[in-house]
């Protein structure tokens, strides 16, 4: 299987690559799957959100793919490389327009009998993390989660970090506008929807994102009981330097998915028919 497209209801087609929703382009692609059988498929988010997933090469990807996974991921809006109204489509908006789009991916990878259904995963960093916890707010299909680095707090998470005239030009103030901090916050906020099973990942030292924020949805899946696990990486920022840290990372997250997305006993994610 060379190419895939995602529709979703209200979309229509314009190529092998590329599909249309509420009059946006959305780009995708899966290769090397044979047919017939379905795959634990993890959904994969990037970061940003104005960056992209590009055509060279994903070790992460590849690494998943050569323990039996089938990897979904898409540049949904809010992405670059589409030009500047694309990017600006989630503006004041997280984690609404693009949580529908990650999903949409999905919804077709099951409808074309590609992903098992039972053996669903996401994950990402940074924004990829706080798209995780959106999307496990939000649909209790994903039986495991890696939530890296993200935040789902924002109303709290405000003046924590580098980013406050960004917060301040685009979301104004906590103290005028709360509603737009409420809903920008809903994975916190709605934190007794979710159902899946999520590492937190942060490192100790990370400005960017700093690792308080990723404390807050931990805290809040353990008091709800809901199988969680947080993961500090001592002297780390936004990005890892420590090669040992950075394979221990992948380690965690394959540990994680075969926890949950393989049947017990088993060490490779072999597809189901």
């Amino acid at each position: 299987m060379d190419h895939l497209s995602f529709p979703e209801p209200g979309g229509s087609y314009s190529n092998h690559k590329q599909r249309r929703h509420a009059g946006k382009r959305l780009f995708g692609e899966a290769r090397g799957l044979p047919a017939g059988r379905k795959y634990p498929t993890l959904l994969r988010i990037h970061g940003g959100p104005v960056a992209q997933f590009g055509y060279g090469f994903s070790f992460e990807w590849q690494y998943f793919a050569a323990n039996g996974f089938a990897v979904v991921a898409a540049n949904p809006r809010g992405s670059s490389g589409r030009g500047l109204e694309y990017s600006k489509a989630i503006y004041t908006d997280w984690g609404n327009k693009d949580t529908d789009d990650v999903l949409a991916v999905v919804d077709y990878a099951l409808a074309q009998g590609v992903a098992d259904p039972e053996r669903l995963g996401v994950g990402g960093w940074s924004y990829g993390g706080i798209m995780t916890d959106q999307v496990i707010a939000r649909d209790q299909r994903f039986k495991a989660a890696v939530s890296g680095a993200g935040i789902a707090n924002v109303l709290a998470g405000y003046g924590t970090d580098q980013y406050i005239r960004d917060y301040e030009t685009e979301l104004g103030t906590p103290w005028k506008n709360t509603d737009v901090y409420l809903r920008v916050s809903y994975p916190f906020f709605h934190a007794d929807r979710i159902k899946t099973p999520t590492l937190f990942m942060c490192g100790e030292k990370d400005f960017n994102v700093p690792l308080l924020n990723t404390e807050q949805m931990y805290q809040a899946l353990k008091s709800l009981n809901v199988p969680t696990q947080l993961v500090i990486y001592p002297g780390q920022f936004h990005s890892f330097t420590t090669p040992s840290y950075v394979k221990d990372r992948y380690a965690r997250y394959l540990a994680c998915y075969q926890q949950y997305l393989l049947p017990k006993g088993t060490s490779s994610a072999a597809g189901s028919k």
